[in-house]
């Protein structure tokens, strides 16, 4: 009965925390990805004593977590606890011509979202660079075959070459986010761990679970153009 007892009061936490209008919108606003609090309260329209009270109370029943950026620093992002969530998504993204994953140098993260979302939705997906490299990260090129995925066409690109008016951007790291052209909206932030300064497997297969769950999330809710969600 304990063991019972402690499942339901954790679970009353979270829907205690998920009871205010206001932290409802946070979280909707993070089923798709991540964002700073600067970002949340321009968003919602909210002012900044006000979103970093209900990021505490959010913080508090585990439902969010903050991470530091890989590219600036002093800026920290808010991503969702997806296990702590039971039911809570926002079917907004419809109409969606194509997606676009976008990181630095398009040699490992983004390539590997766009071929998992390749798998997972009938929404065209391309990838992209701020920065492009010359090739592929071989290690992204092993795990994407290890996991069953063909490498043997992907090449890298500049994002300006690339994204259109309407597509669906989604940056995979920090810094490809922070440098996003302008043009380059509607966007979506994803905040995932650069894997080639570490230069492991186990990192790499860290970054392909890591987009995979997101996109296991994100994809039944991106409907294409000329349907309705």
């Amino acid at each position: 009965m304990s063991v019972e007892r402690d499942s339901l009061v954790e679970r009353a936490r979270v829907h205690a925390a998920l009871g205010d209008p206001a932290r409802l919108a946070i979280v909707d606003a993070l089923v798709v990805g991540d964002a700073a609090p600067g970002e949340l309260g321009a968003l919602l329209e909210m002012p900044t004593n006000l979103v970093a009270h209900h990021l505490k109370v959010l913080e508090e029943a585990g439902l969010v977590v903050r991470g530091r950026s890989e590219g600036d620093h002093r800026r920290t992002y808010v991503r969702l606890v997806p296990e702590r969530l039971a039911s809570v998504v926002s079917s907004s993204l419809s109409d969606v011509p194509r997606v676009v994953f976008v990181c630095t140098h398009n040699s490992a993260r983004s390539q590997l979202a766009a071929a998992i979302w390749a798998r997972r939705s009938h929404v065209p997906a391309v990838s992209a660079g701020t920065t492009p490299a010359e090739r592929v990260h071989p290690r992204a090129a092993k795990v994407a075959r290890r996991r069953g995925l063909d490498p043997g066409k992907w090449r890298t690109a500049q994002v300006v070459d690339v994204v259109k008016p309407k597509d669906l951007v989604i940056a995979v790291c920090d810094i490809a986010y922070e440098h996003l052209p302008a043009e380059a909206r509607p966007r979506v932030h994803w905040s995932v761990p650069d894997p080639a300064p570490t230069n492991t497997d186990a990192a790499f297969e860290a970054a392909y679970d890591e987009i995979a769950g997101r996109i296991d999330r994100l994809a039944p809710l991106v409907s294409p153009k000329g349907t309705q969600s």
